[in-house]
């Protein structure tokens, strides 16, 4: 449909109402502010992870309340199994790499993060660099449910990587979690809480760069140190999903429609995001809030996904048998 007509029926519909976008993710707050000023489309979000999304969608089906969610790319598989996908191509989709966006519109990614560290500089003196600084530390590290979200799972992979694993081998990455339990430093409280950060409960957090980022905005960045693990670390994608049983399928289009703009963009990388579309011009204000690049030379996209796809299912049981079980 002409990008006029999908405005003039969102706007009719007036209402966007999507899952895991809440307004300290990302600036999504700044992109849902902008529907509303210029379409007038309102929007409610509901807090879960990847996996409780696609969930929710499946369950729902008919009696859908959610229009759509942003979910991290191990979740794409089941969600096409599902057939809980709508799809919709934006008008900005040939500037879209290829390996970023379904050819048929089910799913694109709008920007990427990479696992960081945020380490708190009142609890840690001597902040970690890399996996390696980890291992010989004497801090606790907060990692979070595993296997529940795309975060926690690939600070698995990402540990996985700098330790000579891959995404079919996380071994050495369990290995050391494992140790790291068995020494009481591993803490699996959720970094993404600002409470969290605050109270001092997380010396060393295992998070995306985007959040660390925007966590230390909000509460000094005198408080915190964020760090891209200098080892080996992994850049994932964050991809939106508008649901097949979309009660406002027009304005969850005209989201995705923006999100992907110039301006949508720029309000990601506001938020901390590296945008996907690389001719998006960032303003100097924006770009020097981002970490400098030298510290993403080790950064690595995944290259074998179905590898990754394998290993990501069974991530949860070995992390229960292997890990958790070691806890003191």
């Amino acid at each position: 449909m002409p990008l006029d007509e999908l405005i003039e029926h969102a706007s009719s519909e007036g209402m966007a109402c999507s899952l895991t976008m809440p307004d300290t993710w990302a600036n999504w707050k700044q992109t849902w502010d902008d529907l509303y000023h210029l379409y007038d489309i309102r929007h409610r979000d509901t807090s879960m992870n990847s996996a409780q999304a696609i969930a929710c969608f499946n369950a729902d089906k008919a009696n859908a309340s959610a229009d759509i969610t942003d979910i991290g790319m191990a979740f794409i598989p089941n969600a096409l199994r599902l057939g809980v996908c709508m799809p919709y191509r934006t008008t900005t989709w040939d500037d879209i790499p290829g390996w970023a966006r379904d050819e048929d519109g089910f799913w694109v990614i709008a920007y990427t993060g990479t696992i960081a560290f945020i380490i708190n500089n009142h609890l840690v003196p001597d902040p970690p660099r890399s996996w390696s600084d980890i291992a010989n530390g004497r801090y606790r590290v907060a990692i979070g449910n595993v296997g529940s979200g795309a975060q926690p799972s690939l600070a698995v992979l990402s540990a996985a990587y700098a330790l000579g694993g891959d995404e079919s081998n996380l071994d050495p990455a369990l290995n050391l979690f494992t140790r790291l339990a068995r020494q009481g430093r591993l803490n699996f409280i959720e970094c993404n809480s600002i409470t969290n950060l605050e109270r001092g409960e997380v010396e060393v957090g295992l998070i995306w760069d985007f959040l660390a980022l925007h966590y230390r905005a909000m509460i000094g960045k005198e408080h915190f140190t964020v760090q891209i693990p200098l080892d080996g670390t992994v850049t994932e994608g964050y991809t939106t999903i508008i649901n097949r049983y979309a009660p406002h399928p027009h304005a969850a289009a005209l989201a995705r429609e923006y999100i992907l703009s110039d301006a949508g963009q720029i309000n990601l990388a506001r938020g901390y995001a590296r945008p996907i579309r690389k001719s998006v011009v960032l303003p100097d204000n924006v770009r020097d809030k981002l970490l400098p690049e030298a510290q993403y030379i080790n950064a690595r996209t995944i290259q074998n996904r179905e590898g990754w796809i394998k290993s990501s299912l069974q991530l949860q049981r070995q992390w229960q048998t292997r890990v958790a079980v070691s806890m003191p």
